[in-house]
């Protein structure tokens, strides 16, 4: 009876320790948060896997890739200049995007919609976000090689936590 509850107290403590140490990971400098100063979205990234790729000319977006060049990180908002619905967009990614892939994982809500599967061994996964009455379109995408999917699914959940999407440089969806 006493081992039985010396293991459960060490599998508490053993949990309990990998939460905070996610936490600790989460708050320290080991993740940094690009903010986007043109749209006002960001988004979290661990430092020790993603080095962030120098600034585009218009400001739109970012891609971080991993030190060992198989993970890309895509950032990015722009404004909706075609007036296309949640839904036309949705399918356009499909039809252009994604059209060979096996697409496993597919929420569509009022505002926002993902696209996950895996496409000629890797995995995808997008959120999209209409914001400003969807004249501003925000995104982000992490790809990944499908072998690595164990141990970045998790990946993809911490980073979805840490994104908040913008609404123009103040916040009121005004672009200038």
């Amino acid at each position: 009876m006493c081992k039985v509850s010396l293991v459960i107290v060490l599998l508490i403590a053993l949990v309990a320790g990998s939460a905070t140490s996610r936490a600790t990971l989460a708050q320290s400098g080991d993740w940094t948060t690009y903010r986007n100063a043109r749209h006002g979205y960001m988004i979290g990234y661990p430092t020790a896997v993603f080095e962030e790729e120098p600034q585009n000319d218009n400001a739109d977006g970012r891609m971080m890739v991993s030190r060992d060049g198989t993970v890309r990180l895509l950032v990015g908002a722009f404004p909706n200049d075609d007036n296309l619905t949640l839904e036309a967009y949705r399918t356009f990614l499909i039809e252009n995007n994604y059209a060979s892939a096996k697409i496993d994982y597919a929420p569509v809500r009022q505002r926002w919609f993902v696209l996950s599967g895996v496409r000629d061994g890797t995995v995808f996964y997008e959120r999209v976000t209409f914001t400003c009455g969807g004249r501003l379109i925000n995104s982000w995408a992490l790809l990944y090689p499908q072998s690595e999917g164990k141990r970045l699914d998790r990946l993809v959940e911490q980073i979805a936590r840490s994104y908040a999407a913008g609404a123009g440089p103040k916040g009121d969806c005004r672009t200038e």
